[in-house]
């Protein structure tokens, strides 16, 4: 029978979400970064915001899942 650990699962799920996140994100970044002309840094920043704001959705139910299945949902996350 196998076994799964379910700790070790929302570690991992943990981290494919950090790794959706920064992929989301990096383009934004780059924009603050590089200051670019014309682009309007507000809007940018509120982009940002709402993309942490919905992965700390997805933070929460990774850890209150209490299957594989719940956590694998969690990160089909929708831009």
């Amino acid at each position: 029978m196998i076994t799964i650990d379910l700790n070790k699962a929302k570690q991992i799920g943990h981290e494919l979400r950090r790794q959706q996140r920064a992929e989301e994100l990096a383009p934004l970044d780059d924009v603050i970064a590089k200051q670019i002309p014309g682009k309007d840094l507000t809007g940018v920043e509120a982009d940002r915001q709402a993309i942490r704001d919905r992965f700390a959705d997805v933070q929460v139910a990774i850890d209150k899942a209490t299957t594989p299945e719940e956590i694998k949902a969690a990160l089909e996350v929708q831009p």
